[in-house]
């Protein structure tokens, strides 16, 4: 049987521990560049960029036709600025999100330079040398677009991860229920003398189950190692609820080495058997659909509901914490959305989620 083993080290890519004077420690997020390939932050980099250029053609101008006019002029040089840093940021993105934070800040800052560089130059052989801003305000005016870019980013990325969200995600990991650790064990407990293979396999689930769920879960995972919790933690499930909880899996055509959030999955199927199962003495069927369309990774979970007593008007913090999560590692990539929708003649509680294909390196 394998052993829990211990809490592993936080890793220094997100997160450092710092200790207090009074002797206790807290976690503190580590500051990171934007992946440069997500579309959600190249829109953001495109607003961004563009209420800058917008706030230099105000202070610019006299007036409102003169702003409109000047927005247009600094427009001409920035667009193509911005398009050639959008080409090699996305080039150079898996280099420099390996670097320490500050040296790919200087990065970002030096290919945001070198383009303004090289735009000017093939500007000036367009444009009459009278008409041309000079290189070192355009240099400066592109350093401190830059600057504020990843400063935005660094804010939104400590405003998704603060103490508070880390202690969402502490007490979602913490969060299964007291009567499903009892329940559980009583099930283990009366399998011991007449079934004691599959009490062993029983405990053998639950320590593998409670190893994840304490351990420091914020690198993506494979997609398969997702559904092998599952299917732990729904077996442990079986145990007490016997007939009454039917898991139908179509995930034939799942890309298994798909990166996710670790414990996206799982709440939701907790939420599903607390919800959706409990309250119905016939019990019911959980389904899990996960394909793959357009390069994106679609999981659609449904499950029984009902208003008639019972678990249903449970919180949406799982749903929460598993959205923030999701904005976390891809941005506007991905997406999650619930409702209830009437099919067969019984309603059905149906969580979707979508979020882009990042298959597994294998590192």
């Amino acid at each position: 049987m394998a052993s829990i083993k211990q809490k592993p080290k936080n890793s220094m890519q997100e997160h450092s521990v710092e200790k207090s004077s009074n002797g206790s420690t807290s976690t503190r997020a580590i500051m990171r560049l934007p992946d440069f390939r997500n579309l959600g932050i190249c829109l953001r980099t495109l607003v961004i960029v563009n209420l800058v250029t917008l706030f230099a053609a105000i202070l610019q101008s006299h007036g409102f036709v003169d702003t409109l006019k000047q927005m247009a002029e600094l427009s001409v040089f920035t667009q193509p600025v911005l398009l050639l840093s959008f080409l090699l940021l996305f080039a150079a993105s898996p280099r420099l999100v390996k670097l320490p934070y500050y040296w790919g800040v200087a990065g970002v800052i030096a290919i945001s330079i070198a383009t303004t560089t090289v735009i000017y130059l093939f500007g000036s052989y367009v444009f009459p040398a009278d008409e041309m801003p000079g290189l070192a305000r355009n240099w400066l005016l592109s350093g401190i677009t830059a600057a504020i870019v990843l400063y935005y980013f660094n804010l939104r990325h400590r405003a998704l991860t603060p103490a508070i969200a880390e202690a969402r995600l502490q007490a979602l990991q913490a969060r299964i229920r007291p009567h499903f650790l009892f329940n559980s064990i009583n099930a283990v407990l009366s399998l011991i003398r007449s079934q004691p293979a599959r009490a062993e396999t029983a405990l053998e689930d639950m320590a593998d189950l409670f190893r994840v769920l304490m351990a420091d879960n914020r690198d993506l995972v494979p997609l398969a190692k997702e559904i092998a919790l599952c299917r732990q933690y729904l077996a442990l499930e079986k145990l007490r609820l016997d007939e009454r909880l039917n898991i139908v899996w179509e995930i034939d055509s799942m890309p298994p080495d798909a990166l996710i959030p670790p414990l996206v999955l799982q709440p939701l199927l907790e939420n599903a058997v607390y919800h959706g199962i409990e309250p119905m003495p016939e019990g019911g069927t959980i389904k899990v659909n996960i394909y793959t369309s357009r390069k994106e990774v679609h999981v659609v979970l449904s499950n029984p509901y009902t208003t008639q007593g019972g678990h249903q008007s449970g919180n949406k913090m799982a749903l929460t914490n598993i959205r923030e999560r999701l904005a976390l590692h891809f941005d506007a990539e991905a997406s999650l959305s619930s409702k209830s929708v009437s099919k067969n003649n019984a309603k059905v509680y149906e969580v979707h989620i979508i979020i882009p294909y990042h298959p597994h390196s294998g590192e």
